[in-house]
């Protein structure tokens, strides 16, 4: 068997909260040896079910709002938050308030957090504002709708920004789409988990128990090395060293427990009843 095929092709995302899932893939000493399994890119999160479905990868990280009835969840590690996530934030402009909101400039990185928050206003709150897609600059969203949606680094950019936004935009609501999630369900915030599609691992030489394996010990080593990521990240994004390790150790949940599972369910459930993303029949896992 060549080393092309027998290696599974994955689509990742480079950004501060799969860092953990990630050590292993990009550190020795485990780094030579799955290189040798693994053939990584790096794209955006919204691109790694598209590369999965089209057969252009064959393990994604990859957004729960993409996941479809042809993928299988590999379990055991999941991107969550148990409840105020900081990296998907909602500022609503005064006088607005979340009853009274028209309007949402969306950044369009990620389809789930903008049915997370379809959800909030369809399901929870019982109005129907627009969502315009709009970059992740909150200033420029903030002056052409009542609210901007943020997700990733530019909402938690945005949050050491509070101060000079509200002096420029003036008074505005900050809302932590995980907590209204959480404060509304009890369950955890889901962000994505490793999807597969289950027919490309024999042809690589892979066991799904393998494939299990090799995640769970990458993120568990990456959580054994958060000081090491803190160091690697703080040059690379404008955040102090201690918000990105309160990041990664509070904001961020790195089990895909039963109750993320539940929570998973209960998303896709509600957004295909607002009709944010279609339904999903039932959860497939690896």
């Amino acid at each position: 068997m060549s080393a092309q095929s027998s290696s599974l092709r994955v689509a990742a995302i480079d950004f501060l909260n799969p860092a953990p899932l990630m050590w292993d893939f990009e550190h020795p000493p485990h780094s030579t040896q799955l290189a040798e399994r693994y053939q990584l890119h790096y794209t955006q999160p919204s691109q790694c079910a598209a590369e999965l479905l089209a057969g252009r990868a064959d393990l994604g990280l990859i957004p729960i709002a993409a996941l479809t009835p042809e993928l299988a969840i590999v379990p055991g590690c999941t991107i969550a938050s148990l409840d105020r996530v900081r990296s998907i934030q909602l500022i609503i402009k005064a006088p607005h308030t979340l009853d009274s909101v028209k309007t949402i400039a969306a950044d369009n990185a990620s389809r789930s957090s903008l049915a997370y928050t379809q959800v909030l206003f369809r399901k929870f709150i019982g109005t129907q504002p627009e969502f315009v897609s709009a970059n992740a600059d909150p200033m420029a969203m903030l002056q052409h709708a009542d609210a901007a949606l943020l997700i990733g680094d530019p909402a938690l950019l945005a949050l050491e920004a509070r101060e000079q936004i509200e002096q420029t935009i003036g008074p505005c609501l900050w809302f932590d789409i995980a907590h209204e999630w959480h404060t509304r369900t009890g369950l955890p915030w889901v962000a994505a988990v490793w999807a597969t599609r289950p027919e490309a691992l024999a042809p690589a030489g892979f066991t799904p128990t393998q494939l299990i394996a090799d995640l769970q010990l990458s993120r568990d080593n990456g959580l054994a090395n958060t000081e090491a990521l803190v160091r690697e990240w703080t040059p690379r994004i404008h955040l102090s060293a201690a918000t990105i390790h309160h990041y990664l150790t509070q904001n961020i949940h790195y089990t895909l427990s039963p109750d993320c599972i539940l929570a998973i369910e209960l998303f896709r459930a509600y957004a295909a009843e607002v009709d944010a993303l279609p339904p999903l029949p039932a959860l497939r896992f690896l």
